[in-house]
């Protein structure tokens, strides 16, 4: 359950967070490795644990120094999503927030500053210079691949001013993720999401309840004596919500459905019953249909929705946001400066003199990616 947003502000104000845009993507794991020739493979991993092959040659991660090098046992996170080129025409881009493994080492236990700094320095950065170098292999790449921009918290009005309005894809609002904490799995209480009101969804199981017929004397005639449901007929649309523990999923609402909304779904020639579907409240307090998530197999749990009714209920604007910036900035601050004042003194007592390591791309290729941190006595 992620944390109402009125605690927001207070949150980002006694720890350190990122912010970045919330893109409306679909996420996916990138996994780097290879195959049984040992040659470099990728695959993409949904909600589902579906893997999807990327085809041969359509990525290409460099190691530091060599590159014609690559990376195994990787596990990247991010999301895909459509951009909007110029001249018309969209060009598919994966925006990675997060590396869980790198080289076969995991890094989940290390603060999410850390973890993009290891994922900059050792895939991201051979990875722009190589395309840079080989422009021409920009063609061929199956999708294009950036580090996701990540500001620090207080900067909310350059997010809401600058960045949201020059994105060449969707989004639905912004995710602060604190900045010292390690990779969870599943829900991170730590990430605080913002949404405009209007983006304010659940994902709903949809259980479609059809009017019945009574047979008439043509039905009669033709054996049929039982009611029937009407499947021209607006149905009754059931929203259902998620309960774990091997339970059924449970009834919360029903779905709002116009005639032009009805007909819009009937011309997808989809299953419409049981699927998972993405559903606003609007300002007569009626759900109404956004889209469905096929890539999800359960509906939102019932804590989860609670949380978002308590977001519709006490809601923080763009406007109280800017307005916490200064405070979060001044915190950050003094944060930072009592932070670089114990490692100072830290180098001084172990006699380093502020003396700093050299970085991989110094190195050469002898560096060993990082394992898991040392414990010190």
């Amino acid at each position: 359950m992620r944390p109402p947003p009125s605690k927001h502000p207070s949150l980002m104000i006694s720890f350190s967070y990122y912010v970045c845009e919330k893109s409306d993507g679909m996420r996916y794991l990138l996994y780097l490795t290879k195959d049984d020739n040992d040659e470099e493979i990728q695959y993409l991993i949904d909600r589902k644990n579906d893997y999807w092959f990327i085809p041969k040659n359509g990525l290409h991660f460099p190691v530091p120094r060599n590159v014609e090098g690559f990376h195994i046992n990787t596990l990247i996170d991010g999301e895909l999503v459509m951009d909007k080129v110029p001249g018309g025409g969209m060009q598919p881009k994966y925006l990675v927030f997060d590396c869980m493994v790198l080289d076969g080492n995991s890094l989940m236990n290390r603060s999410l500053d850390k973890r993009i700094a290891y994922f900059k320095e050792r895939i991201f950065d051979p990875y722009k210079a190589l395309l840079k170098d080989f422009p021409d292999e920009i063609q061929f790449q199956h999708f294009i691949v950036e580090l996701k921009q990540m500001q620090f918290s207080y900067a909310v009005e350059m997010m809401f001013r600058q960045i949201l309005p020059s994105l060449p894809h969707g989004n639905d609002g912004l995710i602060f993720t604190c900045r010292s904490t390690e990779y969870k799995h599943g829900t991170d209480h730590n990430i605080l999401k913002w949404k405009p009101e209007n983006e304010n969804s659940i994902d709903f199981r949809l259980s479609l309840e059809f009017p019945l017929i009574t047979p008439d004397e043509i039905d009669i005639a033709e054996d049929i004596t039982k009611p029937y449901p009407d499947y021209d007929a607006i149905p009754i649309c059931n929203l259902l919500v998620f309960c774990g523990d091997g339970k059924e999923d449970e009834w919360y609402a029903t779905m709002y459905m116009d005639p032009e909304t009805w007909e819009s779904l009937k011309s997808l020639q989809q299953p419409l019953n049981d699927r998972i579907v993405e559903c606003y409240m609007d300002e007569r307090k009626r759900w109404n249909y956004m889209r469905f998530r096929d890539d999800k197999t359960n509906a939102n749990h019932t804590s989860t929705v609670d949380s978002v009714i308590e977001s519709i209920k006490d809601r923080v604007t763009e406007k109280d946001l800017i307005a916490a910036a200064k405070g979060i900035r001044d915190e950050w601050k003094m944060r930072a400066a009592e932070e670089q004042a114990r490692e100072k003194k830290r180098a001084v007592s172990q006699g380093v003199n502020g003396s700093v390591k050299r970085k991989a791309d110094e190195q050469g290729n002898g560096r060993p990616s990082p394992g898991p941190p040392i414990k010190r006595e």
